[in-house]
């Protein structure tokens, strides 16, 4: 794993929501996370840490999450019933992987992370440059 990916090492990475009721654990500490201008990222704040499937561990069970789908439906957005916390989704852009949100993982210097711009309110022209990456 690389820096250049948005990850530093092969450590594993726990995170989850403020109750405590969704627990995940990713490979890696992100180096790299997306801010996304689009209608649900500008209003929950999410910085985007997207890693592979292979390298992601889901703690609790799937009744724990409660998803949300809108637009293209691709994107599902998962969040704590609980809390209202929103720890990781399945992204439009990458639906083969999972969107960890930074600011939900355990003991993460969000100062130390270089931070890019997604243009989604302009979304697929911008995906394209995201693509090109």
């Amino acid at each position: 794993m690389s820096a250049a990916n948005g990850i530093s090492d092969d450590a594993w990475a726990a995170g989850g929501c403020h109750c405590g009721r969704v627990r995940f654990e990713a490979r890696g500490r992100p180096t790299l996370v997306y801010v996304c201008n689009c209608s649900i990222c500008t209003k929950k704040g999410y910085l985007h840490w997207i890693v592979p499937l292979a390298d992601v561990r889901v703690l609790s069970p799937a009744d724990a999450v409660t998803t949300y789908a809108f637009n293209t439906g691709v994107a599902k957005h998962q969040f704590c019933p609980v809390c209202g916390c929103a720890p990781y989704y399945v992204p439009r852009s990458d639906p083969d992987k999972l969107d960890i949100n930074a600011r939900c993982l355990d003991d993460v210097d969000l100062g130390a992370l270089r931070v890019e711009t997604f243009d989604g309110r302009n979304w697929e022209a911008h995906y394209e440059v995201y693509r090109a990456r």
